[in-house]
């Protein structure tokens, strides 16, 4: 049987009209490109930042993403991993998730990021640590050939970042060819198109870097495309909801402290930003949906 689409919200489906929300126009065109990785990376160990994580997320692992401890979990469980597999994971950020999973699972865990202060980061947690000799972490580019060879891997993790890969069937690809038969792969798509949005919105909730918006449908067909089995896909939106008020919350309690470390026009963006992934969220305009996937 077939995986069944998650339903759309009621509300937004009632009518084919929204009501624009009031958006600063000075603020919006600063925010078309707002630093929030590596400002985020380059001061990951600063405590307003810790602080800020922990009143985000509950219990902090260093995730950058929308995830909670209790969603990731549930997560790590639908690959059925063992110590003796090895894991990717794709877009590793600070490392935090990775750690978590390789001290979860007992198995080896390799991160790949963009990013090279995240990677720095990243590496400099695990030194020295118990886990230093089953966790690595490599900068490369998950839009290009990643560098691993064929059947090298006993999972996938890639939790909030599909939509900063604009070619994502030749991503899938590589995912596919990476992976051992019968193994599986995990994602989110944070910005799945569920509704009207308009052109300010979109450009809002992508003010942080390049982001590809897909509407329902076009995820299954590459997913098929590529040669993986869709197993199960969920809308797991309340989540990103949630986390993004917390975030907005927490970042206003704190910006006397921020600001010195963002400025004020970056400080000002990057609220926008965690306000319009709320509004857009909460209202089921752009949803946020898990995919499991299996190579055949």
């Amino acid at each position: 049987m077939r995986p069944t689409r998650p339903p759309l919200h009621r509300g937004v489906l009632a009518s084919s009209v929204v009501k624009a929300h009031p958006i600063d126009r000075k603020v919006l065109i600063v925010a078309k490109r707002i630093d929030l990785f590596d400002s985020t990376y380059s001061h990951f160990t600063k405590d307003v930042l810790e602080t800020i994580r922990k009143e985000t997320f509950g219990q902090d692992i260093g995730q950058n993403s929308w995830t909670t401890i209790d969603e990731y979990d549930r997560f790590i469980s639908w690959l059925s991993l063992r110590p003796e597999h090895h894991v990717l994971e794709v877009a590793s950020g600070s490392g935090g998730p990775a750690r978590y999973v390789a001290n979860s699972v007992n198995c080896r865990v390799t991160g790949i990021d963009a990013n090279e202060a995240g990677v720095a980061n990243a590496t400099l947690s695990v030194a020295g640590s118990d886990h230093a000799d089953r966790i690595t972490f490599e900068a490369a580019d998950a839009n290009s050939r990643l560098p691993f060879d064929d059947n090298s891997f006993d999972g996938v993790l890639c939790i909030d970042s599909m939509n900063h890969f604009p070619d994502r069937l030749k991503v899938f690809q590589e995912w596919h060819r990476v992976l051992r038969p019968g193994r599986r792969a995990v994602f989110t798509d944070p910005v799945v198109i569920t509704g009207p949005v308009t052109n300010d919105e979109l450009a809002l909730r992508s003010s942080i870097g390049l982001f590809l918006f897909v509407p329902h449908g076009v995820n299954e067909q590459l997913i098929e495309a590529s040669g993986f089995r869709l197993l199960k896909y969920e809308d797991v939106s309340a989540n990103a909801a949630m986390v993004s008020r917390r975030w907005h919350e927490s970042r206003q309690r704190h910006k006397d402290a921020l600001v010195k470390i963002e400025g004020e026009e970056r400080f000002a963006g990057l609220q926008e930003f965690f306000a319009a992934v709320h509004r857009l969220t909460s209202e089921r305009r752009l949803s946020r949906v898990v995919y499991l996937v299996e190579k055949r």
